[in-house]
C-alpha cells in the first residue's frame, strides 16, 4: 500500500538518510567526569578513613583504660619512692650478679618486658612493677650514655586504683618467680599495713590478701615471719639469710616479750649471717630443752605470760588475760549465732578438761 499522500510524496524516512550524530565528550566534559569520579572515590575513601581512625581511637582508649598500653618513658621520670619495694637490701640487689646478668641481657636484646607503673596524685610516674629491668637500665645508661638505655618501656596504669592491689602487683611477679624470700613476703606485709592507704592494719591479716595465690602453708610462713620481724625488728640484720624454718621455730619459741628482748640484746652483737643463724639456733634448741623447767617454775610463781599468739590452721589466735581474740576469714558477722553458741561451748568445755596430752 502506498504511504504518500495526495500530493504524491511519501515522508521521508529520516532513520535511512539522516546521519546517526555521534556524542563523544569533549576535552572539558571529559574533565568534569573525571574530576566527579576522582570526587566520589575520595569521598568514599574519607568516609572509610574516618570510620577506620575512629575504632582505632576506640581500641587506644580500651587499651589505655585497662592498662595494656605501652609507652617509653625516660628512665629519670619514673619515681620509686611512693611504693616501697618488695625487697630487702636494695644496694645488695642492685651490684649482684644477677643484676649483671640482667644488664648482659639487655645490653644485647633490649628491654622484652614492660615496667608497670600509675601516676600518682601529683602527675609522676610512679613504679609498680619492674624494678630490676628499671635499675639496669639505668646502670647501662650511667656506664654507656648510649641513648637506646635512656627510655625504659612501660606500661601505665590508668585511674585510681586500691592501694593494697598495687601491693599485690608488686608481688605478684617475684612471688610466681619464686624470687623473693619469706622475711621480705613478710615485710611486705608489715610495710603495707602501715600504709595509710591501706585499710587493714594487721600485716598478719594482709598476708591473705596480698599471697591469695600461695598455698595455705606458706602463707602460714610468711605470718611466722611476720611476727619475727615485728618481734625483733633492726637487731634482726641479716632477716633475708634466716632460712624458712629456722624462721619459724624462733616465732614459735617466742613467747613473752621479755624473751624477745633478751634475743635482740644478742643479736644485736652479731657482726655475720653465721653468727645471727647460731644464736636463732641456739636459742630454738634452749626454749625446748627448758620447756618443762618453764612450766614448773610457772607453777611456783613465777611471773606469768603477757601475751601469746599462734596460729591454727589459717586462723591466729592471740591470747592475754581474761582476753581471747581469733581472727581468721570467716564472716563472724554473718554466721547463725546457734553455731557460734556452740563452738563457744565446745571450747570453754575443752579448757576445763585441761590440756592435751601430746
Amino acid at each position: 500500500m502506498s504511504r504518500s499522500n495526495k500530493f504524491g510524496f511519501a515522508p521521508l524516512d529520516t532513520e535511512a538518510t539522516a546521519p546517526r550524530r555521534t556524542r563523544s565528550p569533549g576535552p572539558m566534559g571529559t574533565a568534569v567526569r573525571d574530576a566527579a569520579e576522582t570526587l566520589a572515590d575520595t569521598t568514599e575513601a574519607k568516609v572509610e578513613q574516618r570510620r577506620q581512625n575512629a575504632e582505632d581511637a576506640r581500641n587506644y582508649r580500651m587499651a589505655q583504660d585497662s592498662g595494656r598500653l605501652l609507652v617509653g618513658l625516660p628512665v629519670g621520670n619514673v619515681l620509686t619512692d611512693d611504693l616501697p619495694r618488695d625487697r630487702l637490701a636494695l644496694d645488695e640487689v642492685a651490684a649482684s650478679d644477677e643484676m649483671e646478668e640482667l644488664k648482659s641481657s639487655i645490653r644485647a636484646r633490649g628491654q622484652k618486658e614492660p615496667i608497670e607503673v600509675y601516676q600518682a596524685d601529683d602527675g609522676s610516674y610512679q613504679l609498680k612493677k619492674g624494678w630490676r629491668r628499671l635499675t639496669a637500665l639505668r646502670q647501662l645508661l650511667a656506664e654507656t650514655g648510649e641513648d637506646r638505655f635512656a627510655e625504659v618501656i612501660a606500661r601505665v596504669e590508668n585511674g585510681a586504683a586500691d592501694r593494697t592491689l598495687r601491693y599485690v602487683d608488686m608481688v605478684e611477679e617475684n612471688v610466681v618467680r619464686e624470687d623473693l624470700t619469706f622475711a621480705e613476703m613478710a615485710q611486705v606485709a608489715i610495710t603495707a599495713a602501715a600504709d595509710p592507704g591501706v585499710p587493714e592494719t594487721d600485716p598478719a591479716e594482709l598476708v591473705a590478701r596480698l599471697y591469695g595465690a600461695l598455698h595455705k602453708t606458706k602463707r602460714s610462713y610468711i605470718r611466722s615471719f611476720v611476727f619475727l620481724l615485728t618481734a625483733l625488728g633492726d637487731d634482726l640484720k641479716w632477716p633475708k639469710a634466716v632460712a624458712r624454718n629456722l624462721g619459724v621455730d624462733v616465732a614459735r619459741a617466742l613467747k613473752s616479750i621479755e624473751q624477745a628482748d633478751a634475743l635482740r640484746a644478742q643479736l644485736t652483737a652479731c657482726a655475720s649471717e653465721e653468727q645471727q643463724a647460731k644464736v636463732l639456733a641456739d636459742f630454738v634448741v634452749g626454749q625446748k630443752s627448758g620447756a618443762g623447767a618453764a612450766d614448773t617454775e610457772g607453777k611456783s610463781g613465777a611471773a606469768p605470760r603477757q601475751k601469746l599468739e599462734f596460729f591454727v590452721g589459717e586462723t591466729k589466735v592471740t591470747a592475754r588475760n581474761g582476753e581471747l581474740r581469733v581472727v581468721s576469714g570467716i564472716d563472724f558477722a554473718n554466721t547463725p549465732k546457734a553455731a557460734l553458741e556452740d563452738a563457744i561451748k565446745a571450747f570453754e568445755a575443752a579448757l576445763k578438761t585441761g590440756p592435751r596430752i601430746r
